[in-house]
């Protein structure tokens, strides 16, 4: 399976449209997916939400031990190599703030949040997926609750994503808010989170410029709505062409887990005209954060991937709001199973079942998994020689920790 995925990997990310694939769902496609779905999954897994940490709202672990910290390290051929976090201002207006901050009362910094990362492939890694992967990867949120109750923003022009000449394009205006803001003040947030992830992007495919490049971008929630905006950004403004091929621009797919609408049909028309842009969006059939905002003028982007977590028969029926929207519980598990876009469900390739119960309850009690397992030891609490515990929940990079 691992050599078709290096042969074929141009089909996989999309330069067919995924036709073909979908129904029945291609298995290299299906493992393909829930490799990206992992990575995007580690921006959950690795993000600090203890509200009595002093490092609230950044990254558990450092950017050197990050995948072998978050389990995708053993029995993993898709190997690469985490070489920059991306942090998002915590001060963009109160309307905004709740997205990046809904997962601690109090970030670890006052004026930034961790938001995700940028990873390449290694040696190892280009061998397994058949060329050098830039991976960027997006965090959302968790409480499902707040996305439901304040994701009703305006519509705002998304010249700054799709350039100038599209001045009938509008995209949300909270998620382009965080992707765009900056605080001059910040050691983390001086920059916007977009110029982070493209000043990386560039030196990274002028790095890898005289081998077959790829740029993959992944995330659920609000990381999916992110990541559609990340795309765009990259393709518009030519971030995926390397200097000594200027005729010969790199692929970009984003796979999306549970993605909102993030922009109206103007944005929708713009991206689908782009060449070398290619947006899979994975949605559970009960999932309501797919329709949000609720507003006539949004339209949804990409091709569709239709999963149905209820179909499924490990998990709890009907399920819950919360579950349905569960990156684990709902869509890579979904993923895993589907026969088709919409069909029933099976054993269709080998994925531990305990990974639904990550951070959910999703899973039925007879298969004897905890609920909510995945969490540091002790909850960061650690003991010192004289006895005494002090919590310890975060560690530190060398250098400035980007």
């Amino acid at each position: 399976m691992i050599k078709n995925i290096s042969q074929k990997w141009r089909l996989l990310s999309g330069q067919n449209n995924w036709k073909g694939l979908l129904n029945p769902l291609d298995a290299d496609l299906r493992r393909y997916i829930l490799h990206y779905g992992a990575r995007a999954q580690a921006t959950y897994d690795t993000f600090n939400s203890e509200k009595t940490s002093k490092f609230a709202g950044t990254s558990r672990y450092a950017r050197r031990n990050l995948f072998s910290r978050v389990g995708l390290e053993k029995g993993n051929p898709f190997k690469y190599e985490p070489v920059k976090y991306i942090y998002a201002t915590s001060k963009i207006g109160v309307s905004e703030s709740f997205i990046v901050k809904s997962l601690s009362d109090e970030a670890w910094c006052a004026d930034s949040n961790w938001m995700g990362y940028v990873a390449v492939a290694t040696d190892e890694g280009k061998l397994a997926l058949g060329r050098r992967d830039i991976l960027v990867a997006w965090r959302g949120t968790i409480e499902l609750g707040e996305w439901v109750k304040d994701f009703d923003f305006p519509l705002v022009p998304a010249s700054t994503i799709v350039g100038n000449a599209a001045d009938d394009a509008k995209v949300h205006k909270g998620v382009l808010s965080i992707y765009t803001s900056d605080d001059p003040s910040s050691k983390f947030s001086n920059t916007s989170a977009r110029d982070q992830v493209i000043a990386e992007v560039k030196k990274q495919v002028e790095q890898y410029k005289d081998e077959d490049i790829s740029i993959t971008i992944t995330g659920h929630s609000l990381g999916a709505a992110l990541s559609t905006l990340n795309a765009v950004d990259i393709v518009a403004h030519g971030h995926n062409i390397p200097s000594n091929q200027p005729n010969n621009p790199c692929p970009v797919t984003a796979f999306v887990f549970g993605c909102p609408r993030v922009g109206d049909s103007g944005f929708k028309e713009n991206l689908e005209s782009m060449n070398n842009l290619h947006i899979l969006s994975v949605c559970n059939a009960p999932d309501i954060v797919q329709w949000l905002p609720p507003i006539l003028e949004y339209a949804q982007v990409g091709v569709e991937l239709m999963v149905d977590s209820r179909k499924s028969p490990y998990l709890n029926y009907p399920g819950d709001m919360k579950s349905w929207h569960n990156l684990e519980a709902a869509y890579l598990h979904g993923v895993g199973g589907i026969e088709g876009s919409g069909e029933g469900f099976g054993v269709e390739v080998e994925r531990d079942i305990a990974l639904v119960n990550k951070s959910s309850s999703a899973l039925k009690e007879k298969y004897l998994v905890p609920s909510s397992w995945w969490c540091p030891l002790n909850k960061g609490m650690v003991q010192k020689n004289n006895g005494f515990w002090v919590l310890r929940d975060h560690e530190k990079d060398d250098g400035n920790g980007d």
